[in-house]
């Protein structure tokens, strides 16, 4: 059974079907995988080299952005990102208070104040009406994540981000390969990362992470900071980090990329079929696309009225679940003690609602949905 995905409480009860079926995956591209593999074992190049240059140049003519940086991690991204947009000690940066913990965590790791944003309550994506009411003399800029595999309403974003001279870093760890507008994800931002967790749609057998930009001053710091801060073996210009990405991950991506348009349609596939069933019962909302976008579903997620009555019913079926994301991250430990600036807006309903009532099921390109409807 494959692990389950990172940021979510989940819940497996004995053996059952897996959350994300990444052993079918495998078995689907094995030839390819394998072959792939043993090159860069027999070559004795494990770090950086061709492949990883290989990869880089392929998620740039995939997504369209002029520079692509590997790294480490999608956490590692972030940190790096806002490294090179020079956030400094008591800046603040507005993040949704509905999403996994690392856009916020990287903000106070570098010193700054995150100050957190309430959702739409359709879309479930940060909510352009909350930020503009957070913005003060502090902010220096928005970290908009692409929720679930949609993107965040950039138009709106860009237009405060505008009127007040900040930037705008945009988190699409779980949407590399999503579309608004015709335009793909990882280039709505002035900075842009995603993540290749196993579990995301484009993932790899650990961890691995992007940075995407048009500003070839960033993308040059990027991969400054990520090489412990050297151009030149021994000479180090900056205090950075180890965020190499590893080459077997990146001939693991390069295959995987190859195969991801493919297995977008299959999600979209899967995500119709649950649509028509839930959309036809009382007490269950899926997440809405907003207009004009379109999703890797990276989960696939509802609001359920009678979550626990729900919980019950999957558990006697034997279907797994996890829920994206029990609590709003202004209440996490870490953010409450001592740091009274990050929780300065009280006025969160949605996101207070909302985690009450989330819940993913089962999902992939290789997720027989039908099978889990049937059992429900």
């Amino acid at each position: 059974m494959s692990s389950p995905p990172k940021a979510a409480i989940c819940y497996f009860w004995g053996i059952m079907m897996p959350f994300v079926n990444l052993a079918a995956q495998r078995d689907a591209y094995r030839n390819q995988l394998e072959k792939a593999e043993k090159a860069v074992l027999d070559s004795g190049c494990y770090i950086g080299g061709p492949e990883v240059q290989a990869l880089e140049s392929e998620l740039s003519q995939y997504c369209g952005a002029a520079h692509t940086v590997t790294c480490g991690s999608g956490t590692q991204a972030l940190e790096l990102s806002l490294m090179v947009l020079g956030l400094e000690p008591g800046d603040q940066v507005i993040v949704p208070d509905f999403t996994f913990i690392a856009p916020a965590e990287c903000v106070q790791k570098l010193g700054g104040v995150p100050v957190f944003a309430d959702i739409d309550p359709r879309t479930l994506q940060i909510s352009p009406e909350s930020v503009e009411r957070l913005v003060g003399p502090k902010t220096k800029g928005i970290i908009a994540v692409n929720l679930f595999g949609q993107c965040a309403p950039y138009e709106k974003l860009r237009e405060i981000a505008g009127k007040h001279g900040l930037w705008i870093l945009e988190d699409s760890a779980q949407a590399f390969g999503a579309t608004q507008n015709g335009k793909k994800a990882c280039t709505f931002g002035d900075i842009s990362i995603t993540s290749f967790y196993p579990t995301k749609p484009l993932g790899c057998y650990g961890d691995g992470g992007a940075i995407f930009t048009v500003n070839p001053e960033y993308a040059e710091k990027a991969r400054l900071l990520a090489n412990h801060g050297s151009k030149e073996r021994y000479r180090h210009l900056e205090i950075g980090t180890n965020g190499r990405l590893d080459a077997l991950q990146a001939a693991v991506l390069r295959v995987k990329l190859h195969h991801l348009d493919q297995e977008l349609e299959r999600r979209q596939q899967n995500a119709n079929t649950y649509d028509q069933f839930f959309k036809s019962l009382s007490g269950f909302t899926p997440q809405v696309l907003a207009e004009g976008n379109t999703s890797t579903y990276a989960q696939y997620t509802l609001l359920v009225e009678d979550r626990e009555g729900f919980i019950k019913r999957l558990n006697r079926a034997e279907v797994p679940y996890c829920i994206h994301y029990p609590s709003p991250l202004h209440t996490q430990p870490c953010f409450c003690a001592g740091h009274a600036e990050s929780t300065t807006d009280a006025s969160r309903p949605i996101v207070e609602k909302v985690c009450k009532q989330v819940i993913s099921l089962p999902f992939c390109a290789f997720t027989n949905v039908q099978k889990i409807i049937e059992r429900i």
